[in-house]
């Protein structure tokens, strides 16, 4: 809705929630003195509308949009705020962007709500907690919520919410000792005594004396019949999901049937049967699974056997039932919609809308039938590669595993087409296809029982066809999520390369080394930790075609080019990582990362700008890595706490972390520790961390490390 100027009412004839809402934002934008009619009213019908439905998820995105802003963007006094917080009723769940906005809004300053507000949020937070879609946001942003214990207004809230999130790891000695001071400044506030409780639940033997024997709070709900209404709206709303579907699996979905659009408005039938025997039993009357069962093969098939695009328990009657006739009932049912389309009978709307009923027949049989590469084949030729893009490469997904040169020009290369058009979202949604493509062949493979006779060279044809397309999308779209997505097709690559039966007779493909480097070197801590174990995962596929008696298979030609680049990606990385000879060219299989020569003098340039004494080739290892510095750091403040608590420490490392900081870190009364034991120890934390990747491939590679690792 569009804001009207400074001079007009806001609407008043629409009792909707999403007009109301429209009216708040627009009053919100003006003071109360410019005007011409009382918010009051419509801040009361919305607080009775939120009651009655609650709020969708979209709706209560701009709820809290409009709740969070402070005094100079949002005119509306503290107590119609206040009434809505109150009256916020979700009606599904709440997003981790909402939960975020919240605590964006908490503190204190000119744009932040007044700290009565906050309060109100937070207490609503404590509220909706069961509902959150990812509970564990509120544990990523705990250190947010913990530095404002110091706020009295909103402790007590705080405290609660933060008694919910809290678990063992975010119980930190400097958070014990914060909570201690404060406890004391305040006389023992019962919140932060009870927050403190929870905290002695992990950790008893450190929170000791007097600390939490003062009178605590309770934590208990803020409101029991707000809850109770909650309840109410959530569970009118999982009824009225239900009432839209069938009843369950085994029984007739009456409701799916409906029109299509275009010019013959032709409508796909419901399940019905006619002249149905006296010994016989239709579809209709079937009610359960074993009502099913038992009369599955006296079950009459309906009349209109197209039903079966829409109907589930049709769908698992066909299957377990095999039926030619039906099958070539559905074929000529689509093709002669096709044909009313080419005609000029109906428009391209028909076929959009059978989109629909394809996708949910492929997804629940499995099965893509000839004639559904036949209407993918002709609606490419009008489609404008956008609407429904997901629906239509999910469902080309179960395309059937065959010679991958006649898939690609019968079917892929057609939708490719349609659907690039030099954008990089269109590379993207490429990539995902591929990723569920080589998914779904994975599965197929491993059903197999004789793998000799099956087309497995089409593994190695779409691996080689998406590598192309992986080293394109680092280019046209540098991002930490295509990376993820790249890292995802090589996911599922790798799975087959783990399975000793598909192994036997699929070739390994790995990625461009080009993209290995490009990911190697971005700035997120999960690409490089999920690539490592990629690379390690590819190692261990290697080692069983290679060292493994008796063989599984010999080397291909493909796999024998291969093996230098493979072995070069992993001694630059184990240099970059571990070795402190980043970009060194002189070791056995190093390739230098293949960074031209022309650019290491650049980079050294650059480097003694910064700091003279630190070298380009140790700047990628695990302390001063901008990727892993921050982890590596936190390794070595936890072992810095161990000794602390002893009471054996008087001296802590400044950071960053090298050989001879440690040496005379122990001469200054700080941790004796080896260099070697501390970066051990890095690696442990990572895993710890649930990242994996760099240990495991460090260990699969280092020789030292994999006899310390044994």
């Amino acid at each position: 809705m569009s804001s009207p100027t400074h001079g007009d009412e806001p609407s008043r004839n629409d009792d909707s929630l999403d007009a109301l809402l429209g009216d708040l934002e627009t009053a919100s934008k003006l003071p109360a003195k410019r005007r011409q009619v009382s918010v009051k009213p419509t801040v009361e019908r919305t607080a009775s509308a939120l009651y009655d439905k609650g709020a969708a998820p979209d709706e209560l995105a701009r709820f809290v949009d409009l709740l969070t802003s402070g005094p100079p963007r949002n005119h509306l006094d503290q107590a119609s705020l206040g009434a809505l917080i109150r009256s916020l009723y979700p009606a599904g769940k709440v997003d981790d962007e909402t939960v975020l906005k919240v605590i964006g809004a908490l503190g204190h300053g000119q744009l932040k709500p007044a700290l009565p507000l906050q309060s109100l949020l937070l207490r609503w937070l404590v509220m909706v907690y069961h509902l959150l879609q990812n509970p564990g946001i509120l544990g990523q942003a705990y250190g947010v919520l913990f530095n404002l214990l110091d706020t009295a207004a909103l402790r007590p809230q705080l405290c609660h919410l933060l008694a919910l999130v809290t678990r063992r790891k975010h119980v930190k000695p400097f958070r014990i000792q914060a909570i201690l001071a404060l406890s004391r400044q305040t006389g023992n506030d019962p919140p932060l005594v009870g927050l403190l409780r929870v905290f002695k639940n992990y950790y008893p033997e450190i929170i000791v004396g007097d600390a939490t024997r003062g009178r605590a709070a309770t934590f208990k709900h803020p409101d029991l019949e707000w809850r109770k209404r909650l309840d109410e709206i959530q569970q009118s709303q999982l009824e009225r999901r239900d009432e839209s579907g069938p009843r369950n699996g085994f029984s007739v979905n009456h409701v799916l049937s409906r029109p299509m659009k275009g010019a013959k408005a032709s409508l796909l039938p419901a399940v019905h049967t006619q002249h149905a025997q006296e010994n016989s039993v239709t579809l209709e009357e079937i009610d359960g699974v074993e009502a099913f069962v038992q009369n599955l093969e006296k079950i009459e098939l309906p009349t209109q056997l197209v039903a079966v695009l829409a109907d589930p328990l049709l769908q698992k009657l066909l299957l377990l039932r095999p039926d030619a006739e039906g099958f070539s009932r559905v074929s000529n049912w689509v093709t002669a919609c096709m044909s009313d389309v080419a005609s000029g009978d109906a428009d391209i709307n028909l076929l959009l809308d059978m989109i629909d009923v394809i996708h949910a027949y492929t997804i629940n049989t499995r099965v893509f039938s000839p004639v559904l590469s036949t209407f993918f084949r002709f609606l490419f030729t009008i489609w404008n590669g956008s609407d429904k893009r997901d629906l239509v490469l999910e469902t080309l997904s179960y395309a059937p595993l065959k010679d991958f040169k006649e898939s690609y020009t019968s079917l892929f290369q057609p939708l490719e087409n349609a659907i690039l058009n030099n954008t990089p979202e269109s590379q993207l949604s490429l990539l995902k296809f591929y990723t569920l493509l080589l998914r779904r062949w994975t599965i197929i493979l491993l059903s197999e029982e004789d793998l000799d006779s099956a087309p497995v060279e089409a593994v190695t044809a779409l691996n080689v066809h998406v590598k192309k397309l992986a080293l394109t999308l680092t280019q046209t779209s540098p991002k930490i999520s295509t990376y993820l997505s790249i890292l995802d097709f090589y996911d599922a690559n790798v799975a087959m390369v783990s399975e000793p039966k598909l192994l036997k007779h699929v070739e390994i493909t790995i990625p461009h080394a080009f993209v290995v480097y490009i990911l190697h070197f971005s700035y997120s801590l999960v690409v490089v930790s999920r690539l490592c174990g990629l690379l390690a995962a590819y190692k261990r596929g290697w080692e069983m075609l290679m060292t493994q008696v008796p063989p599984l298979r010999g080397l291909t030609l493909h796999e024998r080019q291969q093996i230098s680049t493979f072995n070069g990606c992993l001694m630059d990385i184990c240099n970059c990582l571990w070795r402190g000879r980043a970009f060194i060219t002189t070791d056995l299989n190093a390739q230098g990362c293949r960074i031209p020569r022309s650019l290491e003098p650049k980079l050294n340039g650059y480097l003694r700008k910064i700091d003279s004494s630190m070298p380009l080739a140790s700047v990628f290892g695990l302390s001063y890595s901008p990727v892993f510095g921050l982890q590596a750091i936190s390794c070595l403040r936890e072992m810095e706490e161990e000794e602390i608590l002893k009471g054996e420490l008087h001296a802590r490392h400044a950071g960053p972390v090298t050989q001879n900081s440690l040496i005379q870190l122990g001469h200054k009364g700080g941790l004796v520790l080896s260099w070697n034991a501390y970066r051990a120890g890095v690696l442990r934390h990572l895993e710890a961390k649930g990242l994996p990747g760099v240990p495991e491939l460090l260990y699969k590679t280092m020789k030292n490390l994999m006899k310390e690792k044994q």
